[in-house]
């Protein structure tokens, strides 16, 4: 590739979103750099992408790791506190990250958010995309904003492959509320596609990433279950005991499996565009072509992003492939879900 090709950055190219935009870039003949807080983890990328750290406690070095950059595709985000990661340090850091593309040169900034953010939203994930959005729009540098729905798809799928692990592996699955708010998932190569295309408008731009069918929860659980061929009931649960049951799991599986703040952005339909919707990957297709191995192990998401980093030769625990324990954890849980089968 020549030295002459068009340089972009993508903030965690070697995660989910992000790998799937720098493949598409790298197929189509960009050269590719990529800022993250792994830049030692094994990735099928690495090899190809030019690899920096974050530089968030030095703002001149974070500035020259963009320096020659033509587009900025930033998908940094954090999804829920946890230890020093918290959602004001990814305000903070986003904001350092769009003024240091400012002073680089960076001829625009093409920005992951979420359907439905505000300023005014109880909710700490809504409400910090929207300031992120605020401080993109105020950093002087040509930006697109896309804001994805529930993204599926994918090698590191999350929601929809645990889904299907629960319907696997448990008796049964719980909802929070009664399951009839709508959703709208949208493939993350769909994703990928919209957001480069984003890159090549000449204004500043708004758009939604979503997927060509809405649902209602509870039906694309259903779905889920006919796919994995299970009979495990579909429980509805209040909010608060749902979210009981979620860290009630996530002890059995060592993650954090639902916050009461997604269940809430869940339970009031913020998952669903207003626009006419950009993917064209269905969910239904895509779970029918999946059928035979999503959700056969756990995607584990502190696993992902805060493992410490594991020895050389050693490979990383994997607590995914195996079946759920008995232990107390699991024997809570799955009580939980039998006391409410039975009411």
């Amino acid at each position: 590739m020549s030295n002459n090709t068009p340089i972009d950055v993508v903030t965690g190219a070697f995660s989910y979103s992000g790998s799937h935009i720098a493949e598409g870039l790298l197929d189509s003949g960009r050269r590719v750099r990529t800022l993250t807080s792994h830049p030692d983890r094994p990735h099928r990328l690495q090899a190809r992408v030019e690899t920096y750290a974050y530089r968030f406690d030095d703002p001149a070095a974070l500035a020259h790791s963009l320096e020659g950059v033509d587009t900025l595709y930033n998908t940094f985000w954090v999804r829920f506190d946890h230890g020093q990661t918290s959602f004001a340090n990814a305000i903070e850091s986003s904001r350092m990250l769009f003024f240091a593309a400012k002073r680089a040169g960076v001829q625009r900034i093409v920005h992951l958010s979420i359907t439905n953010p505000s300023i005014e939203s109880p909710l700490p994930y809504f409400r910090g995309k929207s300031l992120v959005e605020y401080a993109l729009a105020q950093s002087g540098v040509r930006y697109s904003i896309v804001r994805p729905t529930w993204i599926f798809g994918g090698e590191r799928d999350v929601l929809a492959n645990n889904i299907a692990w629960i319907l696997r592996r448990l008796p049964a699955i719980a909802l929070p509320g009664s399951g009839n708010y709508l959703v709208q998932p949208v493939h993350v190569d769909d994703l990928a596609r919209i957001c480069i295309d984003a890159a090549g408008s000449s204004d500043d731009l708004v758009i939604d990433a979503a997927g060509p069918e809405i649902m209602r929860f509870n039906d694309l659980v259903a779905l889920v279950r006919t796919a994995v061929n299970t009979r495990s009931p579909i429980i509805p649960l209040p909010p608060r005991l749902m979210s009981a049951a979620a860290r009630a799991l996530g002890l059995l599986v060592r993650d954090i499996v639902l916050t009461p703040d997604e269940v809430s952005g869940l339970m009031a339909g913020l998952l669903v565009s207003h626009d006419p919707p950009l993917g064209r990957i269905a969910f239904s297709q895509w779970l029918d072509e999946h059928k035979a191995t999503v959700g056969r192990s756990y995607a584990n998401e502190l696993s992902r992003h805060f493992a410490p980093k594991q020895p050389r030769g050693r490979a990383p625990t994997a607590i995914a492939k195996s079946r759920p324990s008995t232990g107390q954890a699991g024997f809570r849980f799955t009580r939980l879900l039998k006391v409410k089968c039975h009411k």
